[in-house]
């Protein structure tokens, strides 16, 4: 399970090739990225299923569209 979420993490955020040196900014982005990962899980985009990669692309191409629905979790 928890070796799911780390794949998870590195395959939508690309976390592995994160190159912060700063310690408490690394800690933070970390922290956003598992919070936008819970986020893009409950979020439902479009009409089909897509992949959380995709649904990390639609939303960021068009935020003011899915801002409601995700405001609203």
């Amino acid at each position: 399970m928890v070796e799911s979420y780390h794949w998870h993490l590195d395959v939508t955020f690309r976390e592995d090739g994160n190159r912060t040196l700063e310690k408490q900014a690394s800690y933070n982005l970390n922290i956003m990225r598992k919070l936008s990962l819970n986020i893009l899980k409950l979020v439902e985009v479009g009409s089909k299923a897509l992949s959380l990669k995709k649904k990390k692309y639609a939303i960021g191409t068009n935020p003011e569209k899915h801002l409601e629905r995700i405001i609203s979790l």
